[in-house]
């Protein structure tokens, strides 16, 4: 006999969860308890906010390609995940949420932090469902994984009532996880997108999504560069695709650049491998027509749902990107030229002036990409600010970055922490602005008691930088609740035992680096930056200019 707590542990350890993230409620005791027997198989990550762990499980499911497994009290520990569910769903990272719940026998009463989890999550998850029966603990359990790592990957939430967590139980714990082999596509269709491609004149292959495998991005690589097309990746996965390839020609994402707006809308044909047509990705769904594009577009997918949600295809196929990537034999065309063009412009927008900053991000990312290693992991959040991680850095095959498609603020520590977890060993540097750095700067505490710690380089600005942005481009000269007085951000990082500094000049960036990369607590280096330097092609100043300018015109 076990209790249900026991019995999910132990099913959780089987199906290869090694880490949970968390923090305890004594809605589910019996969990925390049947954990003490695990550690070193499952271990307890103890975080000190619910949202903060919520990322930490949504960028372990994006990196590692596992459920991120998080665990969090009922009602308010509830409430406070439900960004990082959110956070999943929109990056299709897989994760395993698990509520505690009243007791069966307190249900419908609004007892004490007490909510219905299906109707929070129903919108916001791949499924949320509740264990109102002990002996259903494996079933359940096996499905939430299966459910979370197939199709298009994301969340699953799991209510836990407290009396199904201690309730005693014959039933047996789960032995293994479920071996889903990948959709593989159809013969007939892969050769029709091939003949669609052969007759194009401007192809495109657009890339994104999860469940890639090394052997899937190498193969759609290879047929890529031996067909000269040009690549692009959905918002804020560009590292799935190798950078350094003279096919790879940019990010179709928040803060596009002309020439890759210019690809997308005068592509003939378009082959979107695994991607789900979000707003980033599209520029609002301008660059191809809803329902029906102008674009012949091929839309490759493992899960039926996403093909034809937005954009009708000429061709749909259902089918997981590795199978899809596999079965592709090159094709020729007369586009060198336009692919070539791209791969320019590409390159050409690194080239940006030199920054009104007492630090300036452009000098600071040149020194970044000649210095982090091949399989660096890049984190950030949500602000101006990741334009430097997000299109000032080039990820070859073995780099990685964690960035939300939710434009979740707060993210990019809690992930980065995710990741030192996950890989020891691995040099992980997260970029945070001054207010996103301090969505979730309480989780130094959980790096510090897990020795996870990461590298943070905070853009501080004084500023929110992209609310003040749109501030000056629609009410210029009329700042309003975007201007921030912040802590002594080298004290703070101190008193969690991390390496600190505050760096005050451009050239003293590369030492200050070097320190953070010695130092064995990790470190957190407080950048000085001029809220001039809201984005590197336009100053605060020459943006409301021009917004004075139209008004006045106008």
């Amino acid at each position: 006999m076990r209790n249900g707590g026991q019995v999910l542990v132990q099913s959780l350890v089987a199906l290869g969860a090694v880490k949970a993230f968390g923090v305890p409620g004594e809605s589910y005791l019996a969990v925390l308890d049947a954990l003490h027997d695990t550690q070193g198989q499952l271990d307890f990550v103890l975080c000190r906010n619910e949202g903060g762990a919520a990322f930490m499980a949504a960028a372990w499911g994006k990196l590692t390609g596992a459920p991120g497994i998080c665990m969090v009290t009922r009602g308010p520990g509830a409430t406070n995940a439900s960004i990082g569910v959110h956070t999943a769903m929109q990056d299709s990272a897989p994760m395993i949420l698990f509520v505690g719940q009243v007791g069966t026998d307190m249900k419908g009463r609004e007892a004490f932090q007490e909510l219905d989890y299906r109707a929070v999550f129903g919108s916001i998850a791949k499924w949320a469902v509740e264990i109102d029966q002990v002996d259903r603990i494996p079933e359940i359990l096996a499905r939430a994984w299966v459910t979370a790592t197939t199709g298009r990957p994301g969340p699953v939430v799991i209510a836990l009532p407290e009396d199904m967590l201690t309730s005693l139980t014959e039933v047996a714990p789960l032995t293994a996880p479920a071996r889903v082999a990948e959709a593989a596509p159809d013969a007939a269709a892969v050769v029709e997108a091939l003949a669609l491609l052969a007759q194009a004149e401007r192809p495109v292959i657009l890339i994104g999504g999860s469940n890639w495998t090394d052997a899937g991005r190498a193969a759609l690589q290879g047929f890529a560069e031996a067909s000269d097309i040009p690549v692009l990746a959905a918002f804020r996965f560009q590292d799935q695709f190798d950078n350094f390839s003279p096919v790879f020609v940019g990010e179709a994402g928040v803060g596009m650049l002309p020439h890759v707006k210019a690809l997308i809308r005068d592509a003939d044909v378009i082959l979107a491998v695994n991607v789900r047509f979000g707003e980033m990705t599209t520029d609002g769904y301008t660059l191809l027509a809803v329902p029906s594009p102008v674009q012949k577009l091929i839309h490759v997918h493992g899960s039926d749902r996403e093909i034809g949600k937005i954009y009708q295809p000429v061709l749909g196929i259902q089918a997981g990107p590795n199978g899809f990537a596999a079965a592709l034999v090159p094709v020729r065309g007369g586009w060198g030229a336009w692919r070539a063009k791209a791969r320019a412009a590409f390159e050409a927008s690194f080239d940006v002036p030199v920054q009104p900053s007492p630090v300036d991000m452009v000098a600071a990312m040149a020194h970044l990409r000649g210095l982090l290693p091949e399989d660096v992991i890049l984190t950030n959040g949500a602000g101006n600010f990741t334009v430097w991680p997000n299109k000032f850095f080039k990820f070859g095959p073995k780099a990685r970055l964690l960035a939300p498609q939710s434009g979740a603020m707060g993210y990019g520590v809690p992930a980065a922490i995710a990741a030192k977890v996950a890989f020891p060993d691995r040099v992980v540097v997260c970029f945070a602005g001054d207010g996103d750095f301090q969505m979730n700067c309480q989780e130094l505490g959980t790096a510090m008691q897990a020795g996870a710690q990461p590298i943070i380089l905070i853009v501080n600005n004084g500023i929110y930088g992209t609310i003040r942005a749109h501030q000056e481009r629609n009410y210029p000269a009329r700042v309003s609740g975007t201007t921030m007085q912040n802590p002594d951000f080298v004290a703070l990082a101190r008193a969690y035992g991390y390496h600190a500094e505050r760096v005050a000049r451009t050239e003293d960036f590369a030492a200050a680096f070097d320190r953070a990369l010695a130092s064995d607590t990790g470190a957190v280096l407080d950048l000085d930056i001029s809220p001039e330097a809201i984005t590197p092609r336009q100053t605060l100043s020459q943006m409301r200019a021009a917004a004075l300018a139209a008004r006045d015109k106008a």
